[in-house]
């Protein structure tokens, strides 16, 4: 989309929605953890799937009705609600369920490089300069920050940071495989369809797990917290992002991705009581730089992609 340069020029309303955009994706990975206290992570899934797909459906139902697609992209529905919902989900709190909030949402900033490295592999993108230097010191952080030479496989924290990175490959590829569906047929009703058919893919584990977990035992505040999951950091994120899309270019939305982990390290500390330590800091560094290269001033259509669908890192 293309940026209103009025708006882009002398309203600040874009750029306090892109902050407010950034501190609600700031703090799922927070408020996932405490909900994590109460359910296992297929439970939390399969409820964040389907208050999610309830919403959006809701919505498109008020603005207007759920077209139907045409049957040949049928396929590329499913297989972008597999990676960009199903395994998005599943893995990515998994992963948090077994690492730190903190390093949750440093490995999900490396989205836009997988994009851009899957986008190259599809033809989408050419290599450069600038998109070598820039994954290698997003891959170099990610490395550093899992250890595998040193840590052992059977520790909980490496295996959730190498299933935050499988994570953040699945939303890659989602992002790439889908790019044509969202233009062709409109965000909201190309994500109504995949959290729809994301229902019914994960209905099986969810059921399963909503059958054997003891619910009924679950706190008030953790439904609470359960529900502002799927208000605000999916459905409330994703429209003020979109909206934000429609007035600043790309670009400005991508630096605003940056936020995050710094929201993580603050409220991270204050409310689970994580700590930062020497391994976080310098992978962070090598990531958040890494990024940076690729995606500041980058005319990348991949980077583009991750801009334009917010959902990208909302999880």
């Amino acid at each position: 989309m293309t940026a209103n340069p009025k708006l882009q020029d002398r309203s600040f309303a874009p750029h306090l929605a892109l902050i407010a955009v950034q501190v609600m994706f700031g703090t799922w990975p927070i408020f996932g953890k405490l909900a994590l206290r109460s359910m296992s992570s297929v439970s939390l899934v399969g409820f964040r799937i389907f208050g999610a797909a309830l919403i959006f459906s809701m919505l498109q139902r008020k603005l207007g009705e759920l077209r139907r697609l045409p049957h040949r992209v049928l396929v590329w529905l499913v297989l972008s609600s597999l990676l960009g919902v199903v395994a998005n989900q599943l893995l990515f709190v998994k992963g948090l369920s077994l690492t730190t909030a903190i390093n949750a949402t440093l490995l999900t900033t490396t989205i836009p490089v997988f994009t851009l490295v899957i986008s190259i592999a599809l033809g989408y993108d050419r290599l450069s300069v600038r998109n070598v230097v820039g994954i290698g010191l997003a891959a170099a952080g990610v490395v550093y920050l899992v250890d595998p030479f040193r840590a052992s496989f059977s520790g909980q924290a490496t295996r959730g940071n190498i299933l935050l990175v499988v994570n953040s490959l699945s939303y890659g590829a989602y992002i790439a495989i889908s790019r044509d569906l969202f233009r062709r047929y409109g965000a909201l009703q190309v994500i109504t369809w995949i959290f729809q058919i994301g229902v019914l893919l994960t209905l099986p584990f969810a059921g399963y797990a909503w059958a054997t977990d003891a619910l009924q035992s679950v706190s008030l505040a953790a439904w609470v917290t359960v529900a502002y999951i799927v208000i605000v950091p999916t459905v409330g994120a994703y429209y003020l992002n979109s909206w934000a899309i429609t007035r600043v270019s790309p670009s400005v939305v991508a630096v605003y991705i940056y936020l995050q982990p710094l929201l993580a390290f603050g409220l991270a500390p204050l409310v689970l009581g994580e700590h930062l330590n020497s391994r976080t800091i310098v992978a962070c560094a090598l990531i958040f730089f890494g990024v940076a290269v690729v995606t500041i001033r980058s005319r990348s259509r991949a980077v583009a992609e991750v801009s334009e669908h917010p959902e990208a890192l909302a999880h």
